[in-house]
């Protein structure tokens, strides 16, 4: 396993929608582990695949929140939402690629999603709660969407910004 360098906002390559994947192999089986070492690290709940570079569907996430539980994480490969309650619940979301910055986005309380596992096999599951919000918005991201297009334009352009300062700042050194 090994730590990816997380995209920062504005990058055009967190804008894309991501490519289905064929099959399991095992550099898919290496990304997953990259992947879920990089979010467990980082630290964060979710991690998609074009957050680190790989225009790939693939999310993986861990909604665990109680230090005292045994971590659940979980590789979603092609997941789609099946279902969405009718039933809203708005949270205040965070994201790996905007670090820092926060606001209340609402979606659908819960949702059905379906997904290949790296077992190889279709998984369905309903999510609700945080594991809702975390699969939701790491789907976003396959779909080249970000939490902050849920926002008004005001708010989304004073977080852009914030990211821009930040990243020329890193790149500073």
């Amino acid at each position: 396993m090994s730590l990816k360098p997380i995209l920062i906002h504005p990058d055009p390559r967190l804008k894309k929608v991501a490519d289905p994947i064929a099959r399991i192999t095992p550099e898919v089986e290496t990304l997953a582990a990259d992947m879920l070492a990089t979010m467990y690290d980082a630290p964060g709940i979710g991690l998609a695949g074009p957050q680190i570079g790989v225009n790939s569907r693939i999310f993986v996430m861990d909604a665990t929140r109680d230090p005292e539980a045994e971590p659940a994480p979980m590789v979603l490969i092609n997941p789609e939402i099946s279902w969405s309650s009718e039933a809203q619940n708005s949270y205040e979301e965070g994201c790996l690629s905007i670090p820092d910055q926060y606001a209340s986005v609402t979606r659908p309380s819960e949702v059905r999603l379906t997904w290949l596992g790296l077992d190889g096999a279709t998984h369905e599951r309903e999510f609700d709660g945080l594991w809702a919000t975390c699969a939701q918005h790491e789907l976003d991201h396959l779909n080249g969407v970000l939490f902050i297009d849920h926002l008004s334009a005001m708010k989304r352009q004073m977080i852009t910004r914030k990211m821009v300062k930040l990243k020329r700042e890193q790149a500073r050194g």
